[in-house]
């Protein structure tokens, strides 16, 4: 009943995406669960080293004889300087102490090369492990990148926020993009306009989009229903990228209080926040951004902030405490639920058969 051009090309029943989250969210059992629904799961491995990516591939592998896909991080220049780590460490050391985290000061924080290398070396497990479909945020990657993958036959999506983004996504030779709300919860794909330039309503942005390119249109960003999935197909994309109705899934590998900070939560307490990574990223307000947000200015860019309260972050996790846990979210937490990734699957595709047959 939803086949189109995007389920063709994805080799999927439904033209539903799981949003590839980063940080260990998308499972083994979510990414399988999802393509086996008839949907197309994606791994989140912006901060997976290769052998994670590759170990992970073969475990999915033995779940799902279905595509499923995977997503990266662009590589992006990025400048620090001392002044900036040491005003974010003595910002950050009250919070460390809460938590009794024995802060080493001599971690070692990321370099572009560093960053370029992996992320090479990450394509590289893409092509040799034959992965169908890989996604990018963040950014586009090297022409060579992008004819490399070609050369494999990888189905290419790029992220955008705008229509000149998405103008230069096709450009690059990209077979879909993404397009991201300002509802979408999580980091901002943005790569040419600023932030803040960039947070326009997802309802706005699918048909304007539409217009100006030929490639499919994928909606993200607060869709949680058979509602939003209708709605984004009949302004013209031919597919969803859902991310927080898969997280608060059974199979998803969110930390319980994560998910219960969701389920709990409403449509007025995300908020948009550089203080966990550096870069502007949608969540649930909470103490750690309370704490820090006064000093958003000031604190250095993604990747460095984002190593500095990795430890903040991992011990919040550990000790199940969510005050400082990064809660990323999308604007539409009121319609979360407790569910496995199948129910979900059939709640969305049922609704949106009768929203097309009432209409």
């Amino acid at each position: 009943m939803f086949t189109n051009k995007l389920t063709g090309l994805l080799k999927i029943e439904h033209p539903i995406i799981q949003a590839p989250m980063a940080g260990g969210i998308t499972t083994s059992k979510l990414v399988a669960e999802v393509s086996n629904a008839g949907g197309l799961g994606m791994i989140g491995a912006g901060y997976m080293t290769p052998a994670q990516i590759r170990d992970q591939i073969k475990e999915i592998k033995q779940l799902t004889k279905k595509p499923f896909g995977i997503n990266l991080f662009v590589p992006n220049d990025f400048s620090y300087t001392e002044n900036e780590v040491n005003k974010a460490n003595q910002l950050l050391q009250p919070i460390r102490n809460h938590l009794q985290i024995h802060h080493d000061h001599t971690i070692d924080l990321p370099t572009s090369d560093q960053i370029i290398k992996t992320f090479n070396e990450q394509i590289k497990v893409v092509i040799e492990e034959r992965i169908p479909v890989c996604s990018f945020t963040f950014g586009i990657p090297s022409e060579e990148v992008i004819a490399d993958l070609r050369r494999n036959d990888v189905i290419l999506i790029g992220t955008a926020t705008t229509v000149e983004e998405a103008i230069e996504v096709e450009k690059s030779g990209m077979d879909m993009v993404v397009v991201q709300g300002s509802e979408a919860g999580g980091h901002r794909g943005n790569f040419i306009s600023e932030s803040h330039n960039s947070l326009i309503g997802l309802m706005s942005l699918i048909p304007q989009i539409v217009d100006h390119v030929s490639i499919p249109v994928i909606a993200a960003g607060g869709i949680m229903d058979g509602r939003g999935l209708t709605a984004s197909l009949c302004l013209g994309a031919m597919g969803v990228q859902m991310g927080t109705a898969f997280l608060t899934c059974i199979e998803s590998g969110a930390q319980q209080k994560y998910k219960e900070a969701i389920l709990h939560a409403s449509e007025d307490q995300t908020v948009l926040t550089r203080t966990f990574s550096g870069k502007w990223a949608r969540g649930i307000k909470n103490k750690f951004i309370v704490e820090m947000e006064k000093y958003e200015d000031v604190l250095p860019e993604f990747p460095v902030q984002n190593t500095l309260t990795q430890p903040i972050r991992k011990a919040s996790s550990s000790q199940q405490n969510a005050d400082y846990l990064s809660l990323w979210s999308g604007q539409s937490p009121r319609l979360a639920k407790t569910q496995s990734v199948r129910v979900l699957f059939n709640t969305i595709l049922t609704e949106a058969k009768n929203i097309q047959n009432n209409l």
